[in-house]
């Protein structure tokens, strides 16, 4: 039997009432999960400038500005901004002065932030917040000029994770997994404990946990520690295989002559493997053979201490362009003692300079190490100290990493950045 008209009107009617209010619940529901949902975005008025040049070393430098930034452990400068991050909130500020052009907070805790993918752009500062389940999955890109926010993906890091880059992609690390992703933030390889493996069986070694880790030239190298193995193992695989994300491309995997390695750095043909009992420096070439093996004189103690760490890098800066002798490839290693030059190249030590608080950080056309002084000014081709500049510390023994921001040298002790300008 038809209803009448009016009826089949009414029932109409009350059917798309129904729909629409089902779609705002549904709505509601995916906003309130949403990246977007408890954010709030305090985007740059004007896009933040970029400072002066270093012209030289300077006679000193004096304190500029100082900020609480707990949750980075170096200082992270991308494009013409200095990046500070502490509890919830990512702040962009101008280098020069430390004045806040933008800021994005959520109402969950940062576990870090990072920077990536500098190739043809000036990068992306990487938010990497808890999902309030436990997990570090929730993961924002922003801006660094103005703090617009670009992209967002989910990763399945856990708290403590670090995130490594090179110019093309970003390691995020862990005990038992590792994540990498391009510039679009698509996940390129995904390897060790994968909780909801999409193909099950693909990962070589899921029970592994795992030490140092390392990202260059699209390779990714780790320190893994495997049951029914007494030493430590390196792996190099390729950070975007030709199998997917699911499929490791595994480049080779070796044990290791002892436990307690630590992965001090990748070159586009090389590795480099710290070895303790004694210090030594084992160098493989692309295919994981042996090419070097240098003593290293350093306290057995700054090796077996990273030892236990599950995503430690000891701290390395690979150097930048340097305004007076050109590409300065050398990679610059902080033992946890010492400062030791290694080339770009084949990975092999320099030099040494005892007595420093974290890695070397070229600044123009020279070349700075923090110690209990302030800073060293070092030859850096023989390592030789030129002249030491004072900075005073309220903690003159406690490691120091440095970044520059064009003229401005930025620092990080412990949970705070500090900008010092050059004088003189």
């Amino acid at each position: 039997m038809r209803l009448p008209p009016e009826r089949r009107r009414r029932g109409d009617v009350v059917a798309a009432a129904v729909l629409a209010l089902v779609l705002v619940v549904a709505g509601v529901v995916v906003w309130r999960t949403s990246g977007v949902a408890g954010t709030t975005d305090v985007p740059a008025a004007t896009p933040i400038a970029p400072p002066p040049p270093a012209i030289g070393v300077p006679a000193g430098f004096t304190e500029a500005w100082k900020a609480p930034s707990g949750a980075t452990d170096h200082p992270v400068v991308a494009g013409p901004a200095v990046i500070t991050a502490d509890g919830s909130e990512v702040v962009g500020r101008t280098a020069t002065t430390g004045a806040e052009s933008w800021s994005y907070t959520r109402n969950r805790r940062l576990c870090t932030v990072g920077s990536g993918f500098p190739e043809g752009r000036t990068g992306r500062v990487l938010a990497l917040y808890d999902s309030n389940t436990g997990w570090c999955s929730e993961l924002t890109a922003l801006s660094p000029e103005t703090g617009t926010r670009i992209g967002a993906s989910n990763p399945d890091l856990k708290p403590g994770t670090r995130l490594l880059a090179d110019r093309t992609y970003v390691l995020g690390t862990g005990t038992d997994y590792l994540e990498v992703w391009r510039s679009d933030l698509v996940r390129t390889l995904e390897y060790g404990h994968v909780v909801t493996p999409a193909q099950p069986a693909r990962q070589p070694r899921p029970d592994c946990t795992y030490g140092s880790a390392a990202v260059a030239f699209g390779r990714i190298g780790v320190i893994e520690r495997c049951p029914g193995e007494s030493t430590d193992r390196l792996t190099v695989l390729t950070a975007d295989g030709q199998d997917g994300a699911e499929t490791p491309q595994v480049q080779y995997s070796m044990p290791l002559p002892t436990a307690g390695a630590t992965l001090v750095a990748l070159s586009e043909g090389r590795a480099a493997v710290a070895l303790p009992g004694p210090p030594r420096l084992l160098v493989l070439d692309a295919a994981g053979v042996q090419v070097g093996l240098i003593p290293l004189a350093v306290p057995d103690a700054d090796l077996t201490a990273d030892a236990t760490a599950p995503t430690a890098t000891i701290g390395t800066t690979q150097g930048t362009t340097n305004g007076t002798d050109g590409q300065d490839d050398r990679v610059y290693w902080w033992t946890g003692s010492r400062t030791i030059a290694l080339n770009g190249s084949d990975l092999t030590p320099l030099w040494t300079v005892d007595g420093t608080l974290g890695p070397a950080q070229p600044y123009g056309g020279g070349l700075l190490v923090p110690s209990p002084a302030g800073l060293l000014v070092l030859d850096a081709g023989s390592g030789a100290v030129l002249r030491t500049i004072p900075v005073s510390r309220d903690d003159r023994a406690a490691p120091v990493r440095l970044s520059t921001a064009g003229e401005m040298l930025i620092e990080q002790r412990g949970a705070e950045v500090v900008a010092l300008r050059p004088t003189g």
